[in-house]
């Protein structure tokens, strides 16, 4: 780090172009920029900066979402006002992503009905990028807010929560600011899987190691991820991330590392989300992240095997020996038969202890344990197609592993 710099790079200002760091531009050369967290070297980017800032820039990158598009739009669109005005103190924007459906449509008709809304039309995949780090990247080059938030397009938003995470993220000082949306399931497979992977999460990324700045665990949750401006050019922008799959937790990484301050939390109070409205898309999109979320898989596989098997096998092997079939020693086997039953009920309380974490209702962590068979060929699915096949696919795309 330096504590001065050169003159040149201090040109910002309307139609000026503000050097960006950790992206490449056409020379690659390496200079000391300023911002807020002082000088740093990186590589120069040209982005040219708006006549005008506004208060916030909220990005939807959608790619065939006819089904839920409608619902986010209108949740977000319906925040405008007096003192938030849509147009005037923030805008939206939906990135269309090569969709085959009603969405690009869907989009066009909220910029029919509101001011501030644009649409915009994602440019070709470029080889090393993600659809989404692409689609998202098209419209953050153009963005005016102070503060960029990036949500999914199956979101929905409550009211008021834009304004309220702006002012929680200036609060705590954080540069990035990402919710951990309630959940919405439906069908048997959704929920009985969905409290098992969350409650994982919960464990593997708590909250309050993520929001502490001593602490190196570090994640974000893509369907709300607000950031404020000069974070998101210190952290490079989604061209720092442009072939992660898991782009989001890259970019919580890379926050701490830059040191923009980062907070996380579960936020069923501002934004809710329905992730997959199918089984097949459960099984596709969960294929595509476990093995990312989790160090090691294979091994949480081998262990959620044994909760199987536990909670399975305890109960039959204790009703077969309090059934006394053993009848030499009919007492010593109705004794060990007790012993299991106890280890059972302490398996069960441990497991419920654990599903707990996961944010979902009594009656989804009730009936989860019926979710274990297919969370452990998921667990599997996804670390052989990451570490053995090195590729995964998500809506008709398919990425390197």
């Amino acid at each position: 780090m330096q504590k001065d710099g050169p003159e040149e790079n201090g040109a910002e200002g309307p139609g000026r172009y503000t050097p960006v760091l950790g992206l490449t531009g056409e020379t690659g050369t390496q200079v000391a920029v300023p911002g807020r967290w002082g000088w740093a070297v990186g590589a120069v980017y040209d982005q040219p900066e708006p006549e005008e800032l506004v208060e916030l820039t909220v990005i939807v990158p959608a790619r065939n979402e006819e089904d839920c598009l409608e619902a986010c739009l209108q949740s977000l669109v319906s925040q405008s006002e007096d003192i938030f005005e849509l147009g005037r103190d923030w805008e939206l924007v939906v990135v269309d992503d090569h969709s085959n459906d009603r969405t690009a449509k869907i989009a066009r008709e909220f910029v029919a009905q509101s001011s501030g809304v644009t649409v915009l039309a994602a440019g070709k995949l470029e080889k090393g990028w993600t659809g989404k780090a692409s689609a998202i990247w098209t419209a953050a080059r153009k963005a005016r807010g102070r503060w960029l938030l990036f949500t999914d397009a199956d979101t929905v938003h409550e009211a008021g929560d834009l304004r309220r995470a702006i002012h929680e993220a200036s609060r705590h000082k954080a540069g990035m600011l990402s919710y951990s949306p309630r959940q919405i399931v439906s069908g048997l497979a959704q929920r009985t899987l969905m409290p098992l992977v969350f409650c994982e999460l919960a464990l593997a990324y708590p909250p309050a190691k993520v929001s502490d700045p001593n602490q190196r665990i570090a994640a974000a949750n893509g369907q709300f991820l607000l950031v404020e401006r000069e974070a998101y050019r210190r952290i490079g922008g989604h061209a720092s991330v442009a072939g992660d799959v898991l782009e989001d937790v890259r970019l919580a990484f890379l926050a701490k590392r830059r040191k923009v301050g980062l907070r996380f939390r579960y936020a069923d109070d501002a934004v809710s989300t329905r992730m997959y409205r199918s089984t097949a898309a459960m099984i596709e999109g969960w294929t595509k992240n476990l093995a990312l979320l989790f160090d090691n898989a294979l091994a949480l596989a081998v262990w959620r095997a044994l909760d199987i098997l536990l909670l399975a096998g305890l109960p039959v092997l204790a009703f077969e020996l309090w059934n006394a079939r053993f009848a030499v020693h009919s007492i010593e086997w109705l004794g060990a038969g007790w012993v299991l039953a106890l280890l059972w009920v302490r398996t069960l309380v441990r497991f419920y202890a654990r599903v707990a974490k996961s944010n979902f209702p009594v009656l989804d962590c009730a009936i989860a344990p019926l979710g274990l068979p297919m969370f452990v060929v998921l667990l599997y699915r996804s670390w052989f197609q990451h570490r053995i096949l090195k590729r995964v696919s998500w809506k008709g795309r398919e990425y390197a592993g």
